[in-house]
This record gives C-alpha cells, sequence and structure tokens, in this order.
C-alpha cells in the first residue's frame, strides 16, 4: 500500500490528509482503529527511538510519545518493588518488554496521558495487559502475540490503534518536507549513537561506569527524537526527566529536572503512605500526588479540598523534607540536544542528582561550564555532536 487517507491534519479544518510514499509501499499496517496524522507522526518518531535504543543497549525498549516528543523512553531493566507500586504493575508478570513500558510510561504519568506507544519487539501479553489500564491513543510495534493483539484490539471500545511496523525498513536517504508551500530537504539523520561518543572526557574525573555510559546513550538516542532545545535526564536504564521545545537552555534543563524530581518525590515513604478514597480514577490520583509534592498543597488544606481525595489528611510535605530526600537521588545522567552555554545548566542538574554529563560542547563559555561540573566531580563528556529535531 502506498498511500492511507487520514481522517484530518493537525486539526479538523485541515482537510484533505493522507500519509503516502512516492516509491515502493508504506512500512507500516494498520492491524486496528483509524491512525490520526498526530498519531503517525509520534509512531515513525517513537519508532526509530526505540529501535536505536534496542540496537545499543541490547535490550528490549518502550517510549511513550505526545506531540512528537516522548514523554518516557527506557530499555527493559528489572523493577524495584517501589516502582512496580507507583507503576501500577500490579497482577502482571512482568517481561523484559513490560519492564520497559511500564518504565516509559511510569516517569512522567500526567505527561504520558493519552500517549501513542512504540515498542521495539513483538508486543506480548504482559505488555498488553499494562497498556489496557492506561489511557492511550494506540501503539506501534513490529509485531503482536494473538493474546495480546486481542487484548489491545479490545480497548477503546473496539477503536485502540494498533500499527504494525516493517523492522527492516529503511528510510530513503534524502527527507522533505513542506511548510508554507515552501519544500525543505535534509539528509535523514543516519547518525549511530554509542560509547564512541563518550570518549572526549574534558573533566578532571574521567571515571565512567558501565551503567553510566548506558545511561548517556539512553539520554542522547532519546534526544535525537525530541523536539529541540532539549535535555535529558536517565537512571537506571530509563528516562526520568525530558524538557522538550523550550527556546532557552536553562529553562529546559529546569523543565526537565523539576519533571527527575517528581519521579523521585513519588518514591518517597510520605507519597507512597498516602489513603486515597475509594474508586479514584488513576489519572485523578497521579495529579493529586503532583498537587502533593508541589507547592500548592497547602492551598489544597486551606480550601478544605483534600477530603474530595484522601481518607486520611496527610501532612505537609515541607520543603525541608522534599529537599532532603532529594539529596538521596543520585547516579543520574544528563544530556542535551546542544552545548550548554553556561555553567547555570550543570548547577540545576546537580539538584537533580546528576553525576555525569553528555553535551556537544562549543560554547565560548566551555571553561566555566567544566570548572562548574569539576566542582561537584561530575564526568563530563564533549561528544561534539548536535542533536537537534523539528
Amino acid at each position: 500500500m502506498k498511500e492511507l487517507e487520514l481522517k484530518y491534519g493537525c486539526n479538523p479544518n485541515q482537510k484533505p490528509a493522507k500519509v503516502y510514499v512516492d516509491e515502493g509501499d508504506l512500512p507500516i499496517t494498520v492491524l486496528n482503529g483509524r491512525p490520526g496524522y498526530i498519531n503517525l507522526l509520534d509512531a515513525l518518531n517513537g519508532w526509530q527511538l526505540v529501535k536505536e535504543l534496542k540496537e545499543a543497549t541490547g535490550l528490549p525498549a518502550a517510549t511513550s510519545f505526545k506531540h512528537v516528543s516522548p514523554a518516557g523512553a527506557a530499555v527493559g531493566k528489572p523493577l524495584s518493588d517501589t516502582l512496580k507500586a507507583i507503576y501500577f504493575t500490579d497482577g502482571v508478570e512482568l517481561t523484559p518488554l513490560a519492564s520497559a513500558y511500564a518504565r516509559a510510561r511510569g516517569a512522567d504519568r500526567m505527561s504520558s496521558f493519552g500517549d501513542f506507544i512504540s515498542l521495539s519487539d513483538e508486543c506480548d501479553e504482559a505488555t498488553a495487559l499494562l497498556i489496557k489500564k492506561e489511557v492511550s491513543d494506540g501503539i506501534v510495534a513490529p509485531g503482536y502475540s494473538p493474546k495480546a493483539l486481542e487484548i489491545l484490539k479490545a480497548k477503546k471500545n473496539g477503536n485502540y490503534c494498533v500499527i504494525q511496523i516493517d523492522p527492516n525498513y529503511v528510510p530513503p536517504a534524502t527527507e522533505v518536507k513542506q511548510v508554507f508551500g515552501v519544500k525543505f530537504e535534509q539528509g535523514h539523520n543516519f547518525l549511530k549513537i554509542d560509547e564512541s561518543c563518550l570518549s572526549n572526557i574534558v573533566t578532571k574525573n574521567k571515571t565512567l561506569s558501565e551503567d553510566d555510559k548506558h545511561n548517556l546513550i539512553i539520554a542522547l538516542i532519546t534526544l535525537k527524537y525530541t523536539q529541540s532545545n532539549s535535555v535529558c535526564y536517565v537512571k537506571d536504564g530509563q528516562a526520568i526527566g525530558i524538557g522538550a521545545g523550550q527556546q532557552s537552555r536553562v529553562h529546559c534543563t529546569r523543565l526537565a529536572g523539576q519533571k527527575a524530581d517528581n519521579w523521585w518525590l513519588r518514591q518517597s515513604p510520605k507519597v507512597l503512605g498516602l489513603q486515597f478514597v475509594d474508586g479514584i480514577k488513576r489519572a485523578d490520583r497521579d495529579n493529586a500526588i503532583d498537587v502533593y509534592i508541589g507547592d500548592e498543597y497547602e492551598d489544597v488544606l486551606a480550601e478544605g479540598k483534600w477530603q474530595n481525595i484522601f481518607k486520611v489528611k496527610p501532612e505537609v510535605f515541607t520543603r525541608e523534607e522534599k529537599r532532603a530526600w532529594l539529596d538521596k537521588n543520585t547516579n543520574v545522567a544528563v544530556g542535551s540536544d546542544a552545548f550548554f552555554p553556561f555553567g547555570d545548566n550543570i548547577e540545576r542538574a546537580r539538584k537533580s542528582g546528576v553525576t555525569v554529563v553528555a553535551q556537544p560542547g562549543g560554547s565560548v563559555r566551555d571553561d566555566q561550564v567544566i570548572e562548574t561540573a569539576d566542582k561537584y566531580n561530575m564526568v563530563m563528556c564533549f561528544n561534539g555532536i548536535r542533536l537537534f529535531h523539528h
């Protein structure tokens, strides 16, 4: 099939809409539902991301996309009991692929609400059972087990979008798009990210563990498919904070860092001990946790709204208590899709437990950035690679 008609483009008024190839056939087959324009942008970007993560790490990979940027990305490392609890995996015997999806979905649950999922491997029953519980628009994978396909086809009253992609498809060397009637052409970004990208260590501390290398590679591959400017924090094989599309690099670093902080705060005893009212929906619980760990909770208490959410009135999670818990997070990696222009990015990253950094380098203030990293005994690599994506 060379062409697939779509309901509409980015918005309902943008008709007609379709996807097509000039030569050969489309690399995708729609097994269920009807994908939209943005769904396919998410699917095709997400597939490239997980395919490259699998190639780089040898582990199954998953990503959760929203509006052409990943909300989460991860490889299939085992989950701790705490992560199983906050990712709502109860009742599912986790396979490596299911663990990858649980990590990708669980990093930033608010952003992942209504996501499009990409998997590097054939979707198995365990992964489908996790997806069944979540609000999601669709999925792309190279294949599906019969039971997984049955489960997924039943979502959204039978309208869940299920796409199979040809894992052997290679895009043309040149890609073309059109904006305002003007055609843009560039070479496809076939750049391979691996350990060779981490060889130029510019800080005094030059010790990178194998886990550090994996985490930095995951950060850089994730950034390759994230709308720029972008910064990505990674820990234990999963992105824990992604900042996308910010005009200022430090704002991007702060945004991603706040998401990483929220991920860590969700694992604190105070959050794990929250008692919610019976029947609360999962999305409402996620929103309530974000309010509780944020600065708005005291307003909720003052207005008496807590009774709509919690069985027992939770104590305030004070700023000092949160800072003490955040200080326990460490061994976090951060990657940037372009150079850090000032040391303030490193200062902010440190507050979220960052110990290793990968960025292109090339700022006129590189010396200041290196000096800041040295101040905290960080390891920083200059990879010389810009990863802008638009």
